[in-house]
């Protein structure tokens, strides 16, 4: 299949000056559409936030895509590993969560908004850090498997029941979970998606497909209740909780800067080469080691665009079926909502955009759709509304108000980053 993702972008975009209009627009009241001119949030329609990217040089602010469209909503009936999905990197560091240890907390973050609301935003994919702290299980942003008070965030529980929430009250959505697994408590993971009741929504490690096969298809996961797939980073938790470990069932590109050099895509160290055919699931990285929230913008506009085809080429010709990024909003006009329609759109009906694919139609069989300076239609039920959640105006990333003792942890925690 001939693949491009160098069609012109609508990227997302964010450098939050909701509060302080910095542009006349000249609609109002909602009906603000993709890329417009705006002075607030209430402009814009649906789906959309007033924004703008100076990291692109995009200063005026614009009604900017906030929410995907689930492509198995337009075109089902096919194998999971056919569909492309949008992951949040470290989905519970997010910059609104309040400290949970009493300590000032001091650690990178990379998401602006709850958990509950990327889900509602159409994410579909989480990767948690899991540590041991506190004599129980923590999602924790730390260094060398070690939680400490000033990197913690919150039990891991609360971030589970969260996803158990959405699964139940969305019955027709499915959601796969990264763990970056420090929890060495024996069936320690067992019991915490046990007390978090997601044991009845679990793909059974038994039931997955190895060796390249196909995964089931959408329609026969949902029939089976198989909505949430699990995977961790420790191999033996395989055999010992039944918890499928990362790199059987999925190949991996490089993360942090290793994974943002233009035109390259090795494969992550623990991961098969990308055109192996090892396994059928493919899972794209695309964030910075260090992150900053106004890069962002930039990072998931055209240059993510070109890392997809770089790793499309280096997959032999796959696409991706999971893209991972840091701060999902923010882009210079439709970001990775707008790359991941593409994707769905080429792969799975041969049209520009999965707005433009038609249930049951032959491939390459597409309708007419808004043009890019509309905002993308919905797709009924596919379209989640989550709300906007940033309260910060630039990178939160900052020591200024903060401890002395925790601006200490804070620079240690850098220097141990970067060696």
């Amino acid at each position: 299949m001939a693949f491009s993702i160098t069609l012109p972008l609508l990227a997302l975009s964010l450098s939050i000056s909701f509060l302080v209009p910095t542009s006349f627009s000249a609609c109002s009241l909602h009906s603000c559409q993709l890329s417009d001119a705006c002075s607030s949030n209430d402009d814009c329609a649906a789906g959309l936030y007033c924004g703008s990217c100076p990291a692109t040089g995009k200063k005026q602010t614009t009604c900017t895509r906030a929410q995907a469209i689930q492509p198995a909503s337009i075109v089902n009936g096919l194998p999971f590993n056919r569909y492309t999905w949008l992951v949040t990197h470290n989905s519970f560091s997010n910059v609104n969560e309040p400290s949970n240890t009493g300590v000032q907390r001091a650690t990178f973050y990379n998401q602006e908004d709850t958990v509950t609301n990327q889900l509602r935003n159409g994410v579909r994919g989480l990767m948690l850090d899991m540590y041991e702290f506190d004599d129980d299980i923590w999602l924790c942003h730390s260094f060398q498997g070690q939680c400490y008070n000033f990197t913690a965030f919150e039990p891991a529980i609360n971030t589970l029941k969260e996803v158990e929430t959405f699964l139940t009250e969305n019955p027709t959505e499915i959601v796969t979970i990264f763990i970056e697994d420090y929890v060495h408590t024996q069936m320690g993971l067992s019991k915490l998606f046990t007390n978090a009741d997601l044991v009845k929504y679990l793909y059974p490690v038994s039931d997955m497909p190895t060796n390249g096969k196909d995964w089931p298809t959408v329609t026969e996961m949902l029939a089976k209740h198989y909505r949430l797939l699990v995977f961790t980073s420790d191999a033996s938790k395989e055999a010992s909780e039944g918890i499928a470990y990362q790199w059987r069932y999925l190949l991996e590109n490089e993360s942090g800067d290793l994974g943002m050099v233009p035109g390259s895509c090795p494969n992550r160290k623990e991961s098969h080469p990308l055109n192996s055919g090892y396994a059928s699931l493919i899972l794209q990285n695309y964030f910075p080691t260090i992150p900053v929230e106004s890069d962002a913008c930039k990072e998931n506009s055209a240059s993510l665009a070109q890392m997809v085809q770089a790793c499309y080429n280096a997959a032999g010709n796959k696409v991706p079926n999971f893209i991972a990024v840091n701060f999902y909003m923010r882009s210079d006009g439709g970001g990775v909502f707008d790359i991941q329609d593409r994707i769905n759109g080429l792969a799975l009906c041969g049209c520009s955009s999965i707005a433009a694919c038609q249930a049951g139609a032959p491939m390459g069989s597409c309708k007419n759709t808004a043009p890019p300076s509309q905002t993308p239609p919905s797709s009924g039920g596919g379209v989640y509304s989550g709300t906007l959640q940033f309260s910060f105006p630039s990178s939160s990333f900052s020591l200024q108000h903060v401890s002395p003792v925790a601006k200490l942890h804070h620079i240690l925690l850098i220097i141990v980053l970067l060696l």
